[in-house]
């Protein structure tokens, strides 16, 4: 019974299906999984509902990073058409495992800048442990951008305080760089949305990302 309550749908927000547990990892310190980190980034798409923005689910990330030929990896890389992107983010997992759809142990984030024609690497551990996750997705998808773009591991990225937030880094760096290029990227280009991330997502925003994003949660819910 315990399980079949834990397993209860109690949202469904665009392809998204959020079920009773993921209202615990979201209340207490817990890792967080796919299916929040994918409702938040559809949930980002919907509020900045910009043209030129793609977020792309964990799911696709991951089997991204894992595809194991080139005919397989065509097929879920070319229907995202990341040559139309202006700003692409990839949610990086070091799950390795085909197997196991939700494992892994660490989160990081990968954003794509097509103005400035580069891939940065945010990874809030600040030991770069997600650094060949990051570089395999960034191999695979740049062929399909029609760019050269380089790769950049971020030094500056904020660091978390434990060992279980990394998730929520991601949220949060994601909705950063979101409002950064819709508001201030073509002011501040040079600098891409370094100075904002450093200046916005601190471990105490980072502790009410995790409220906040309960919170809209149990709004939806509400209003369902």
């Amino acid at each position: 019974m315990a399980k079949a309550t834990a397993d209860e749908k109690i949202l469904s927000y665009n392809d998204v299906v959020l079920r009773r547990s993921d209202l615990d990892i979201l209340s207490g310190p817990y890792f967080l999984n796919d299916r929040i980190i994918e409702f938040y980034f559809s949930y980002l798409e919907s509020c900045y509902s910009s043209e030129d923005i793609l977020l792309v689910p964990p799911s696709i990330a991951f089997w991204i990073k894992e595809c194991p030929d080139i005919g397989s990896l065509k097929g879920f890389v070319e229907p995202l058409n990341l040559s139309r992107w202006n700003l692409i983010i990839f949610p990086i997992n070091d799950n390795t495992n085909l197997d196991i759809a939700e494992g892994g142990s660490h989160w990081s984030l990968l954003a794509f800048s097509r103005n400035a024609n580069v891939f940065v690497h945010h990874d809030s551990s600040g030991r770069g442990m997600n650094k060949v996750h990051a570089k395999r997705v960034y191999k695979a998808v740049v062929p399909y951008t029609d760019t050269r773009a380089a790769y950049l591991e971020c030094s500056s990225t904020p660091v978390q305080t434990n060992g279980y937030d990394c998730g929520v880094y991601v949220t949060a760096i994601a909705r950063c760089i979101c409002h950064w290029h819709l508001r201030d990227g073509p002011k501040d280009s040079e600098d891409l949305w370094f100075s904002a991330i450093k200046e916005q997502v601190s471990p105490f925003a980072v502790s009410d990302m995790r409220s906040s994003i309960l919170e809209l949660i149990r709004s939806l819910m509400a209003n369902q």
